[in-house]
């Protein structure tokens, strides 16, 4: 269960990332709103980790867009996530909390995981750390960055199908 503890809650800034970037330090998150990320709307599913996953968008609505994750390994929840993405100022933040299968939280009470926004294009908004890429109206990738346990980085694709 360590090793999952890893998976969405550090993010590692250097690697040999293909699809997830960093923002550079000293650098601002440029501006946007929940009409450059609206797409995320709606009910995936997917595999990885050796099980499927789930994730449930909802529309935006006061500044923000929900979603749940879940990844069932075994007939059996390994782990949620709680999270949003909000307009903070005339920019997005991506933040996000893990919970187990018992839904005791994995972050200290007041802590979140923050990922700021690095760039947007036509089908790809860039986190640090963490992109959302649209292929069709009913197929989406999410790459993140995982660092694990030895302290190596892998990029992660989820590949999903609207439900």
């Amino acid at each position: 269960m360590k090793q999952i503890l890893f998976l969405f809650g550090i993010i590692s800034l250097v690697g040999h990332a293909q699809n997830t970037v960093s923002l550079p330090e000293n650098s601002t998150s440029p501006k946007a709103d929940l009409n450059t990320i609206s797409w995320m709307e709606g009910h995936w599913k997917g595999e990885a980790f050796g099980g499927i996953t789930e994730e449930i968008w909802s529309p935006p609505l006061g500044g923000s867009m929900m979603f749940v994750f879940k990844l069932v390994v075994d007939d059996e929840i390994a782990f949620y996530e709680i999270g949003h993405i909000k307009e903070v100022g005339e920019t997005l933040v991506f933040e996000l909390k893990h919970f187990h299968g018992d839904l005791k939280g994995w972050e200290e009470r007041e802590e979140v995981q923050s990922f700021k926004l690095v760039k947007v294009e036509e089908n790809r908004t860039y986190f640090d750390g963490f992109t959302f890429e649209r292929i069709t109206a009913d197929e989406i990738n999410i790459y993140a960055l995982i660092e694990h346990d030895d302290k190596t980085t892998e990029e992660v694709k989820f590949n999903y199908k609207q439900q």
